[in-house]
């Protein structure tokens, strides 16, 4: 039995070039308030596209699905709000050449990979997707490339997590209903559960 797999996203995707792009850049703290995540979408960018054009509004990227940024994306403060609010903008995975490791370890939390690439291939890839907005950029977890135009990229994800997508594991809330009936027999047998 597994959860829900995550082994490839084929989609357009939006280039978001900066390196050190915070959570705080990425949903605004004054957002961090609400009790559901519902509606952070609303907001993702918030300030930033407030101050200057941003790719998030530009038309010839909407309805984009992978995310493509530099180095160390996700910085600063640990909410998990901010993966949260990509997601919910529409955004199924991320291309990047580094990422904070408490912002990775929230998105491999909602079955949002982030994949690492190099640098040269990174700046590439955004080149082409800012030629050609209606490109389709494949990215294939359980291959570790990352397929455009015929070519491919090489993108890696620390294994243990790779095959966390590949089989399911990273869904533990589905892993959990699917196995109610266990889950239901093991609480049964605890005391604090049980009233013993």
């Amino acid at each position: 039995m597994s959860g829900r797999t995550i082994e490839q996203v084929s989609e357009r995707a939006v280039p978001l070039t900066g390196d050190d792009i915070d959570t705080d850049r990425i949903i605004p703290a004054r957002y961090l308030r609400s009790v559901t995540f519902d509606r952070l979408e609303q907001h993702v960018f918030e300030d930033d596209r407030k101050a200057a054009a941003h790719p998030f509004d530009d038309p010839r990227f909407q309805d984009a699905a992978i995310l493509i940024v530099n180095s160390n994306f996700g910085c600063g403060s640990s909410r998990e709000h901010a993966p949260q609010a990509l997601y919910r903008w529409g955004i199924r995975a991320i291309i990047g050449e580094s990422f904070s490791d408490i912002f990775f370890g929230n998105s491999v939390m909602i079955g949002l990979p982030c994949v690492r690439a190099k640098p040269a291939d990174v700046r590439a890839l955004i080149e082409r997707v800012e030629a050609r907005p209606e490109t389709m950029l494949t990215i294939s977890l359980s291959d570790g490339t990352c397929a455009v135009d015929g070519e491919r990229v090489v993108v890696s994800l620390p294994p243990s997590v790779r095959d966390a997508f590949v089989s399911g594991a990273w869904d533990t809330t589905g892993l959990l209903r699917e196995r109610f009936d266990e889950v239901h027999a093991v609480a049964d047998r605890l005391p604090y559960v049980a009233g013993f």
